[in-house]
């Protein structure tokens, strides 16, 4: 039925002229959600408005696009599994492979958005555009974000030169790469933030470029999510001061091939904790060292003698994405060196 949809919605849209097609996939999240009242900007539950209603409450997206919806989902992204982004990647792919289909918006609570961003980045083999949206208040507040993010993303997504830059991520009037950005802050609409700044921003309909990104992504990926059958499992264990081997020996028991390392400041290990990675790299298990600092990047060998104890550092990317990357890599390879390239070069 959804493909019977799809071609009559592409007959329509080649009689409406020449805008773009842009499929918007639903997921939930705040941009879906709904307070008790106008004055709720903070408190209010997600995942609550269907695509249906979300488009039909945003004319103006018919102006910029020829734009369909479909719900894949309706769930807080707090909630979000590995699952959920293999059945989103998979149809992504397959929407990404028709000539009637010129670019995807992915609706999407804003908690894990820059996971499902990355991830997409990663294992999509296109040029065109993909762009991930949330919103910082429902729809029903007072200075609602959300309406001006969804037709900043189809704006975007409908747009020729938005082609070969990856996944996007469209907030607060600004393009990231899903790459970079992360959520910096849980209640302002300028919540997404990358350390390298925005690839450009939205105003008024028109995008304005001032960089791009340089990391392998979608079209040029050597991951491809039609050859994936699920991700590998990985896990994150966060250091601070005073941290016991508790949680580093509990992970390391349930059968996880890569163990994340959150470290203070250069990705720094304990000292009663370096035997304990020690010990689950001899039983197979990867470590990688990442930051749990806002900004900056780990150096190899810096800290801790990676290549002695034959460990992987994440480069830039914070915890979160590291997972995503190294539970993407460890479906393809289990060798540290090809590890380590994997994350300089993604």
């Amino acid at each position: 039925m959804a493909g019977l949809a799809l071609a009559a919605w592409t007959v329509l849209a080649a009689a409406q002229g020449a805008k773009p097609n842009v499929v918007v996939l639903a997921t939930g999240g705040t941009i879906a959600g709904a307070g008790a009242s106008a004055a709720n900007s903070a408190t209010y539950a997600a995942a609550k408005v269907p695509v249906d209603k979300l488009l039909a409450g945003l004319p103006e997206l018919g102006n910029v696009a020829n734009v369909k919806g479909e719900q894949v989902f309706q769930i807080a992204s707090e909630s979000f599994t590995n699952d959920n982004l293999m059945k989103l990647g998979r149809r992504v792919s397959v929407l990404v492979k028709q000539p009637d289909v010129d670019g995807i918006v992915v609706t999407h609570g804003t908690d894990t958005l820059e996971e499902t961003a990355y991830f997409l980045n990663l294992v999509i083999r296109t040029d065109k555009p993909i762009v991930v949206v949330g919103s910082m208040r429902p729809g029903t507040a007072l200075s609602a974000d959300g309406a001006l993010n969804l037709l900043n993303a189809v704006t975007v997504a409908g747009s020729k030169d938005a082609m070969g830059k990856g996944v996007l991520v469209t907030m607060n009037d600004e393009i990231q790469s899903g790459r970079d950005v992360t959520k910096t802050v849980n209640i302002k609409t300028d919540a997404f933030k990358s350390q390298w700044g925005p690839l450009g921003m939205v105003v008024e309909g028109r995008n304005y470029w001032f960089r791009a990104p340089v990391k392998r992504h979608t079209a040029q990926s050597e991951f491809n999510i039609d050859e994936m059958s699920d991700l590998a499992p990985v896990e994150i264990v966060y250091s601070y001061g005073n941290v016991p081997r508790t949680s580093f020996d509990a992970n390391g028991k349930n059968g996880v091939k890569a163990l994340i390392h959150g470290g203070p400041g250069n990705g720094s290990v304990a000292d009663r904790i370096v035997p304990v990675l020690q010990d689950l790299r001899g039983q197979g298990v990867q470590i990688i060292r990442s930051s749990r600092v806002p900004d900056g990047f780990v150096l190899r060998n810096a800290e801790q003698p990676d290549d002695k104890y034959d460990w992987v550092v994440a480069h830039d990317l914070k915890p979160q994405k590291a997972r995503i990357l190294a539970a993407v890599a460890l479906t393809r390879t289990n060798d540290t060196k090809e590890l380590q390239r994997i994350f300089w070069q993604y």
